[in-house]
């Protein structure tokens, strides 16, 4: 659940609501920014960026949410992956790979090779990931991909979803 400009009540009664279809359909939920969110609407974990670990430490957001809850954190640069790698996290998110909408900066594809080497954390690339570009950023190593725009803003979201889905299916079995 990745709302940033909506009241707490109203965080509070979609991610019950998101928590709830998310079980029923067997899919992991996470909460962007607030361990405090996560732990009242029984999310599956939370999902902490550079700017929210300054307000509440992973140690924190890990004693609140509890062992079995799942911690991910967002970096753009190697040093912010070295400093997390010592963290209780169990994934780390680097990007923005591509430029977005709302972030015009991105880190690009020049340095997957050494993110993968760094982190001691499994990693999801992440910002700006669209059909036309998900080939470049998997034959430069990444596996592991989240993404947002690029399956609701298409005009056949199951379709532009399993696109999505042949595409990492297919590099799976190029590596087995």
């Amino acid at each position: 659940m990745r709302e940033k400009n909506k009241p707490r009540e109203g965080l509070i009664r979609l991610g019950r609501e998101l928590s709830r279809l998310c079980k029923e359909g067997g899919v992991k939920f996470i909460v962007n920014d607030d361990p405090l969110i996560a732990k009242e609407v029984v999310a599956d974990g939370v999902h902490l960026g550079q700017d929210d670990i300054r307000k509440i430490s992973v140690k924190e957001a890990r004693r609140i949410l509890g062992r079995d809850k799942i911690i991910g954190i967002s970096t753009k640069s190697l040093v912010e992956i070295e400093a997390i790698n010592d963290e209780d996290v169990d994934y780390i998110a680097y990007g923005p790979v591509f430029c977005t909408a709302i972030k015009d900066k991105c880190v690009g594809t020049k340095d997957i090779d050494k993110v993968l080497r760094a982190a001691r954390k499994p990693v999801y690339f992440i910002g700006g990931i669209t059909l036309s570009n998900v080939d470049e950023l998997l034959s430069s190593g990444a596996k592991n991909i989240s993404l947002i725009r690029g399956i609701t803003e298409a005009d056949d979201i199951a379709s532009a979803a399993g696109s999505f889905r042949r595409k990492l299916d297919a590099e799976k079995s190029l590596l087995n």
